[in-house]
């Protein structure tokens, strides 16, 4: 396989809607975020409440993405797209009128959460549907790299518009990303019929259609393998940032020293994503998945080991920094796995398999960092930090062991129309 050019990718003329309404909504849902934040807490004058506010866009995940990414197959692809930016628009909006009741605030928020299955599991789909070979591998890099980006920019616009504006102002702002993302989509995407309808009429429900995607996954060692090991790599790796405040207080930090830490791993897998698609041929990427998951790891075990041993100090807190941001080099892994589950899944059931995918990833997240919060009340947010790190080192054993067994097998390949061949 050659290895594409960054040139190559956006010459694409679909992958540029695609690109730029991904980064455009992640900004505006951070920049929502806060300012629903900042005005549930001015209401409430409620920490718990405000914690919820910024976690309950998760929740649809937990509760119904594998059913809600049904849609992603069920439905042309385009289509599912555009009426989610659309729907969000609207209950965007909805959420700036003045006075509205918390409860009711909180429900339509929860609403907006329920559009994110079926977005991201036809936007993701349709990324494999348009590009093929490493256009794809490349891709796939660059929006997961620029989208943290996207996400910092949207937390600091979301800052800055409240130290002028109202909540109100920045949730309209959020708003508008979704109604330009929508338009942008129509106008910019091919038309392509439900993958899942393609040779057969026999009408199905969504239950049956998620049913029978989580069997087809079931059937697939390969995807078994990738998904157990994304799931238990990114549980682990990510718990400590459940206990970054804590942890700063015990480096003896105070809480701007919390923002630096917690950028430190996208930072360096930001610089790793780039790295790894654009110097590392396309062969060799697979191959290095099980010494970056280890490696993403090991700093993570270093980083909690060095809290303990050294104690608080300016010293301790910029090593433990840099460990983080050279876990987030290696935790690059994820480009080359993205790469081999899309290879493994036919187009009819891609937005099934990637709506499983996130889901469980949600809540691994979710989950990891709840139990890194109760174990860091009774022995401490550095020893957990270094507990994490050492567990999932021994825990991600057997699953880069059978994803090594399964790397053997011929995987299916994309065509530059997204159906699978030999």
């Amino acid at each position: 396989m050659r290895q594409a050019t960054f040139r190559e990718v956006f010459a694409v003329r679909e992958f540029r809607p695609l690109f730029g309404t991904f980064l455009l909504s992640a900004a505006g849902d951070e920049l929502a975020r806060v300012a629903l934040t900042v005005l549930v807490y001015a209401r409430t004058d409620s920490p718990l409440l405000a914690a919820l506010t910024f976690a309950i866009g998760y929740l649809p995940w937990l509760l119904g993405g594998p059913l809600l990414a049904v849609l992603a197959d069920r439905f042309p692809r385009h289509r599912v797209l555009v009426a989610t930016d659309a729907g969000r628009a609207v209950v965007v909006a909805l959420m700036a009128v003045p006075g509205l009741p918390l409860w009711l605030l909180l429900l339509l928020l929860f609403v907006v959460g329920l559009c994110a299955p079926p977005f991201e599991s036809a936007r993701s789909a349709l990324m494999a549907d348009v590009l093929d070979g490493d256009r794809y591998a490349v891709a796939t890099s660059l929006t997961s790299t620029t989208v943290q980006l996207a996400q910092v920019g949207g937390f600091l616009a979301g800052s800055a518009l409240l130290l002028v504006f109202s909540p109100a102002t920045a949730l309209l702002v959020n708003a508008a990303t979704f109604l330009v993302s929508a338009v942008w989509l129509r106008t910019g995407l091919q038309p392509r019929p439900a993958p899942a309808r393609e040779g057969t009429d026999e009408p199905t429900t969504l239950w049956r259609d998620a049913v029978d995607g989580l069997r087809f996954i079931r059937r697939m060692p390969r995807l078994l393998s990738i998904i157990s090991l994304t799931w238990l790599a990114t549980g682990f790796l990510y718990a400590p940032e459940g206990i970054a405040a804590p942890l700063v207080d015990e480096l003896g930090e105070g809480p701007t020293a919390v923002g630096v830490l917690l950028a430190a791993n996208p930072l360096g897998l930001t610089i790793a994503g780039l790295v790894i698609t654009r110097l590392v041929p396309p062969r060799r990427r697979e191959a290095l998945v099980g010494p970056l998951v280890l490696g993403s790891l090991a700093p993570v075990l270093a980083a909690g080991l060095v809290a303990v041993l050294a104690g608080p100090g300016p010293a301790t807190y910029w090593t433990v920094v840099g460990l983080l941001f050279v876990s987030g080099l290696a935790s690059a892994w994820g480009i080359p796995l993205n790469v081999a589950f899309v290879q493994a899944v036919p187009s009819a059931y891609r937005g099934r398999a990637f709506g499983v995918a996130a889901s469980g990833l949600s809540g691994v997240q979710g989950i990891g960092a709840l139990l890194s919060g109760v174990a860091a009340e009774g022995a401490g947010a550095s020893a957990v930090v270094a507990v994490a790190g050492g567990l999932g080192m021994i825990a991600v054993v057997p699953a880069l062991m059978a994803y090594r067994r399964t790397r053997d097998q011929a995987p299916a390949t994309v065509d530059a129309e997204g159906a699978p061949g030999a």
